[in-house]
């Protein structure tokens, strides 16, 4: 930051008077702390704001960023128990009402990236107060539409807010908190938000379908996503937009080709596989040669960042896979009520907020494979769980419970620990679209996961083979894990 000296002005030389004996305490224990001397200090280049809000002004934009992303998170997952009641009374056939969930999963992965550089080039601020309003009237839309193809369109445009708001929330979120135990702190609180989403969506989903009818788990969304606009607006700061050109063509490019690829999971279409794979080979020379790439090759060869998305693909198959099967294996097979299917998440929500929590206390490195270890013990667990009929008396601790305990606590972990290592070391001008690829790499390994899961056991009952596949890509992901982020660090 520049400092501009007018002329016939006394102020630069008395900026350049001795210092208080005060003031020279107060350096003196700076220097002790390591900390860098005040005058003169420079502000560090990017997107960022150009100084840390207050503590109290900080938590409460901590509160509200989180919130905002438990919404994303919500919103996959809060469908799941209410998508039966959404079938009759929509009359949709089971390949129409995979849609519900695909046509968010899909707008929201596809455009994640694009949602990231946007928030560089524009302000991180402006786009997640966009992204926020286009995700509140969209879930009012949902909650209100008539028909089946409103609702897979309402859907859709709730992910495109979605994709917007996501990577400008932990962009912002970096920008609040600078890099130290504050900042892990606040990932912690960000994991906890992300992984409980999951499990107290379908508790909300039981709970409202069951009372009110599948349009009110649309509805509930509505007055919070306002709540964080305003919110966002008054206690997080602006900071200031990078500037530059997003690349349109590649951002055209890599949209298609995820679209192709999650629709041929999806629909089980082999051209529209093979094109989407065609499409990002052409992507990625793209982005090679491109002057404003939206994933420069350079990011890729920074701290973790490919590692940490690597495995993040890995164990968001697990999530979405775990949280699309469990509700339906707790219906059909143990023939639990959409409200007794909801409340019986609560342990496997609390175990996650817990893991979150206890996340930036673990070792940085080896807590990684061991939170992925224990996934996949729980889930090796529940797939050993009875695969007809209820529980006998006094089994649901052995069958349920406990595996819920562990897989909770693993994702807990695993997600806060994956998220700060994909960010740490980068750029604070590159921080929103770092946010948009690791939300990326999230969501499109959730589709392949569910994709896959679906394929291995394509009888309605067969849920102990889906445990058992998402117990594998947990396996698969902890070994990933294992080799990348606990060898030594060569220079």
């Amino acid at each position: 930051m520049e400092t501009r000296t007018q002329p016939w002005s006394p102020a630069p030389r008395a900026a350049q008077s001795p210092p208080s004996q005060g003031e020279q305490g107060k350096q003196g224990e700076r220097k002790e702390r390591g900390e860098p001397k005040e005058q003169g200090r420079e502000e560090p280049e990017g997107r960022g704001p150009r100084e840390h809000p207050r503590p109290a002004r900080r938590g409460a934009a901590l509160a509200t960023l989180a919130t905002a992303q438990f919404l994303v998170v919500l919103s996959t997952s809060i469908v799941n128990v209410a998508l039966p009641s959404i079938g009759s009374g929509l009359r949709l056939s089971p390949a129409a009402l995979s849609w519900v969930v695909s046509a968010y999963v899909l707008a929201f992965g596809a455009l994640l990236l694009v949602g990231g550089r946007l928030g560089d080039v524009l302000g991180s601020r402006r786009v997640f107060t966009a992204g926020t309003g286009v995700f509140a009237l969209a879930s009012l839309a949902a909650g209100l539409v008539p028909s089946a193809p409103l609702l897979i369109a309402a859907r859709a445009v709730q992910g495109m807010g979605a994709a917007l708001l996501a990577p400008a929330a932990l962009a912002l979120l970096l920008g609040a908190f600078p890099p130290g135990p504050g900042r892990g702190r606040a990932l912690g609180v960000w994991g906890a938000v992300s992984g409980a989403g999951g499990a107290v969506g379908v508790l909300l989903s039981g709970l409202l379908t069951e009372l009110y009818g599948w349009p009110a788990v649309f509805l509930v969304q509505v007055p919070v996503a306002v709540l964080c606009l305003v919110a966002a607006l008054l206690v997080v700061p602006a900071g200031e937009p990078a500037g530059g050109a997003v690349d349109v063509l590649g951002a055209v490019v890599s949209t298609v080709a995820l679209t192709a690829l999650v629709h041929a999971l999806t629909a089980k279409n082999l051209l529209a596989g093979a094109a989407g794979l065609l499409l990002l080979a052409a992507f990625a020379a793209r982005q090679a040669r491109a002057r404003t790439p939206l994933i420069p090759p350079r990011l890729l060869r920074t701290g973790k960042v490919a590692a940490a998305n690597v495995a993040m693909t890995l164990l968001g198959a697990v999530y979405v896979g775990l949280f699309s099967f469990l509700p339906l294996y707790q219906q059909q097979v143990l023939h639990y009520s959409p409200l007794a299917a909801g409340l019986t998440q609560l342990p496997l929500a609390l175990a996650v907020v817990t893991g979150s929590v206890l996340a930036p206390r673990l070792p940085a490195r080896a807590g990684t494979p061991a939170a992925l270890a224990v996934l996949t013990a729980g889930l090796a667990w529940l797939a050993a769980g009875p695969d007809h009929g209820p529980f006998a008396a006094g089994s649901f601790a052995a069958h349920l419970l406990g595996p819920s305990l562990l897989v909770g606590a693993g994702l807990g972990i695993a997600f806060v620990r994956l998220t700060a290592l994909s960010t740490d070391g980068v750029p604070a001008a590159d921080s929103g679209l770092v946010g948009g690829l690791i939300n990326t790499t999230r969501q499109l390994g959730g589709a392949l996961g569910l994709a896959l899961m679906t394929a291995v056991a394509p009888a309605a009952a067969d849920y102990t083979t889906a445990f058992l596949t998402a117990a594998v890509i947990a396996a698969l992901t902890a070994t990933t894990a294992l080799f990348a982020f606990t060898g030594r660090k060569h220079r």
